[in-house]
């Protein structure tokens, strides 16, 4: 992880950053708000971290990559989110995802399944005073039934399908926010849940992420 502080220099970069997320049509001002307040910066290791304000990817180690900033902003906009909701993340990778949801409610869950991550993303966000959500190590494609009902999931890897248990999580008026596709590229989908067995499919742009791996995902 980055030591650097969070300087006035990085404070104007994320404006710029904000700037261009709303040219490509982020228009949620809680969303550009919360990206221009977490610092992405210090979820880097040095060595990348003069790459941390371009609109794109990086690894992170493990396989895994930190999602560029309109990915974040894209599903995080999707789900709509009121201070009062109740969020599942699935994949907390990095923890910028998590720590840009934690700006939007304080009621925020995320499972991350890789071990050697989850025990650095945990010292990360605390070190950042971003420790907020509830973080657990697990397969994230089975969900988090001790704390379901959720009013939001968001999962930050690329499924084969829709995953049943995350489905059965969600509240009623609950969305699932979700890449779906194959190895390649996924197209992303906000289902939302109408009733008990009722549920509402919506597909918008092609992005491409990690596999999500678990039992209700790609086999590992």
């Amino acid at each position: 992880m980055s030591t650097s502080a969070d300087t006035y220099r990085h404070q104007g970069l994320r404006r710029a950053l904000g700037r261009e997320l709303r040219q490509r049509g982020i228009h949620d001002e809680r969303v550009l708000a919360a990206i221009a307040a977490v610092p992405r910066h210090l979820f880097f290791e040095p060595a990348f971290e003069a790459h941390a304000y371009q609109d794109k990817a990086f690894p992170i180690g493990e396989g895994q990559t930190i999602s560029q900033p309109y990915t974040v902003a894209y599903q995080t906009q999707l789900l709509d989110l009121a201070p009062t909701h109740r969020v599942l993340e699935v994949g907390t990778g990095s923890g910028y995802q998590c720590a840009v949801l934690l700006r939007l409610t304080p009621h925020v869950a995320s499972i991350e399944f890789n071990e050697v991550l989850f025990a650095r993303t945990r010292q990360r966000l605390a070190q950042l005073g971003a420790d907020g959500a509830a973080l657990r190590c697990g397969d994230g494609s089975l969900g988090w039934p001790e704390q379901a009902p959720f009013d939001a999931i968001l999962v930050t890897a690329g499924a084969p399908a829709l995953p049943p248990p995350l489905l059965r999580q969600l509240r009623v008026g609950g969305r699932l926010v979700i890449p779906v596709g194959d190895a390649q590229t996924q197209r992303m989908v906000r289902v939302t849940r109408e009733g008990a067995e009722s549920f509402v499919r919506e597909e918008f742009e092609e992005f491409r992420f990690v596999p999500l791996l678990g039992a209700s995902g790609w086999r590992p």
